[in-house]
């Protein structure tokens, strides 16, 4: 049944409901309550993960049957209410059967109804992308209001806290956590119960960070996660205080999260408020004192080392490493680190016993992982996976394939700093050791989806040319040779190559990663070799024909025009430069010395009569 006893009527807003508009979805839902006289409740979630469904809005009766409505409009919210609450009242339920007759009418002129908007999650992809999931870190998601203290605690909410304070010691928690095989979903994939051992070994004073600096382009797990549910980031994170005898924390958090930001702030509040954070938490001696730290926005931050130096309020760049942050970390004192992932698994674990997550996933690879799905993909948003599953199985059943109808062509996992895989290896299991042979890396779990209109180089340049931009300079071969990289990339794409760029690339990259001092000089290549090993004939399409077979690089292709055209001039209205003709009912013609390849003639062409040379 539904947690308050009545209808509950729940709306996405995370950042990605919010930028669908979902706020004024929210005051429509509010103000059709009020008017309904009916006992119901509007509540505020996180996001349930299907972003591409957002404004997402379900409804869950006192019997706890669900009903979930997507890509809803502030419009159509009333229908939802008024479908869902019966008013008692007489007067009132035939002025809602008079409201309702009308805009059934208005609805049918404009053939918009909230059963164009139902989600069915029994059949279809939908089913597929709900029901392949095994939802550990996301179990809150979607289901409670962020800054609902007691929700998150009627669904176990600081139980493992509390369990961990009054009947296990530091050391069982880390035993604990060392059955369950969890390792680090940061992106390096470190054991997590052997960071913890090193921290706890340490001298106090210490530290605990979470690491919530995420960067990667196409990737929002942390990000979701933290807006979503906070209390259970703060719970995990307390845990880990408690098993490495740290009584201070941090948590870092890119400032371009203002909502995420936000909800950890009150969250902190509202535990302190509550004794779960602060002195003698749970009535017990453990002290826990946590404060928020916004990163600027560089993502060289996400480096352990980088992180701390930002908090100390220097320059944020790496150091040499050893000794380790858990060693000599934040203010020359012992710090563990985890990221945000991580911690939210940890509570989730004590409750339910490490062989609960052990049997999850794969020999080497325990557990679950958290993907952000972007890019040609239907079903583009959060997902949360067994170990082991593969790529194919992510893209073709929980992302619902690629869109258009396209050609499934290669992923780019793990952000910048990790690599694309061919479709051909689709069948690779998601596996800390089995991703790496591929050449790429987990990361920390971005994965955007490229179809055959993708190009492999120009792909490779834009990642190269974010590390490139994103390094902090202190190493040489980081600084200028990802510089390098990104002018050899750009020849590539303008048809200026030359013999040698090829071989050149690969020294370069070699060096690179020999020699960065961190993980985003010694990754940085990653895109690159990746792209040269597995689409290396695109790269000498580019070289040697001075042709881009994507048609992507608009220096190395031409619009053409095809006998198709019925002259409808769709293309002569798109087209920014007047680059084609406005002659209705007749084959249009490209001015090609006008024409600078936007694309706008091929998007519009309803008739495929455009195509790319």
């Amino acid at each position: 049944m539904s947690e308050t006893g009545q209808i509950e009527i729940r709306i996405g807003l995370s950042s990605c409901g919010i930028a669908s508009g979902g706020e004024s979805v929210y005051a429509a839902l509010e103000q059709s309550v009020r008017e309904s006289g009916e006992q119901g409740v509007v509540k505020k979630v996180g996001c349930n993960g299907m972003c591409h469904q957002e404004p997402l809005v379900e409804v869950v009766d006192e019997t706890g049957a669900r009903v979930l409505y997507g890509k809803v409009s502030a419009r159509l919210a009333p229908q939802i209410v008024k479908k869902h609450l019966r008013p008692k009242s007489v007067l009132t339920r035939l002025n809602w059967v008079a409201g309702t007759l009308r805009e059934t009418l208005f609805n049918r002129k404009n053939d918009a109804s909230i059963a164009d908007q139902l989600v069915d999650t029994r059949s279809g992809s939908t089913a597929l992308f709900v029901g392949r999931q095994q939802r550990i870190v996301l179990e809150n998601c979607g289901e409670i209001e962020p800054l609902d203290v007691a929700a998150y605690r009627g669904r176990g909410g600081y139980q493992a806290l509390e369990r961990c304070l009054k009947q296990l010691s530091p050391e069982e928690v880390i035993s604990l956590i060392h059955d369950s095989g969890l390792r680090g979903r940061g992106g390096a994939g470190f054991p997590t119960a052997r960071k913890w051992t090193l921290g706890a070994q340490q001298p106090k004073p210490k530290y605990v960070i979470c690491n919530g600096d995420e960067g990667d382009p196409g990737a929002f797990m942390d990000r979701l996660v933290l807006e979503s549910d906070p209390h259970r980031v703060l719970e995990g994170l307390a845990i880990a205080a408690y098993a490495t005898g740290a009584e201070v924390g941090y948590l870092y958090i890119r400032a371009e999260y203002p909502l995420a930001v936000r909800h950890i702030r009150e969250a902190i509040k509202q535990a302190q408020w509550g004794g779960i954070l602060g002195d003698n938490i749970l009535g017990t001696s453990f002290n826990l004192h946590l404060e928020v730290k916004e990163g600027a926005g560089a993502f060289v931050c996400g480096e352990e080392t980088a992180m701390i130096a930002s908090i100390e309020g220097r320059r944020g760049m790496p150091r040499l490493r050893p000794p380790f942050p858990v060693e000599k970390g934040l203010h020359g004192l012992p710090t563990t680190i985890n990221n945000v992932e991580t911690l939210a698994t940890v509570p989730w674990i004590i409750r339910n016993g490490p062989e609960s997550f052990s049997r999850l996933g794969t020999e080497s690879s325990r557990g679950t992982k958290v993907f952000a799905l972007a890019g040609k993909i239907n079903n583009g948003g959060l997902i949360e996976v067994p170990m082991g599953i593969t790529i194919r199985e992510i893209v073709e059943q929980l992302g619902g394939g690629v869109k258009d109808g396209r050609r499934f062509k290669a992923v780019q996992l793990g952000g910048p700093s990790g690599g694309c895989i061919p479709a051909s290896l689709a069948d690779t299991p998601i596996d800390y050791e089995a991703l790496k042979e591929t050449g790429a890396i987990m990361g920390s779990g971005g994965l955007v989806v490229l179809d055959d209109r993708d190009c492999m180089v120009d792909i490779s340049r834009f990642f190269i040319g974010f590390m490139q931009e994103e390094s902090c300079g202190k190493c040489t071969f980081c600084r200028i040779g990802t510089k390098r990289m990104l002018e050899i990339l750009d020849r590539l794409c303008v048809g200026k190559g030359r013999p040698d760029d090829l071989d050149r690339l690969e020294e370069l990259a070699d060096r690179i990663c020999r020699t960065s001092l961190c993980g985003l000089g010694q990754t940085a290549p990653n895109p690159v070799l990746t792209g040269l090993r597995f689409f290396r004939d695109e790269f000498e399409a580019h070289l040697n024909e001075k042709r881009c077979p994507a048609g992507r690089c608009a220096a190395l292709i031409q619009y053409r025009i095809t006998d198709a055209c019925i002259g409808c001039t769709l293309c002569a209205q798109a087209c920014p430069v007047d680059a084609i003709a406005y002659v209705p009912y007749e084959k249009h013609f490209i001015d090609e010395p006008l024409c600078t390849r936007c694309g706008m003639c091929l998007d519009v062409c309803q008739d495929d009569a455009v195509e790319v040379i």
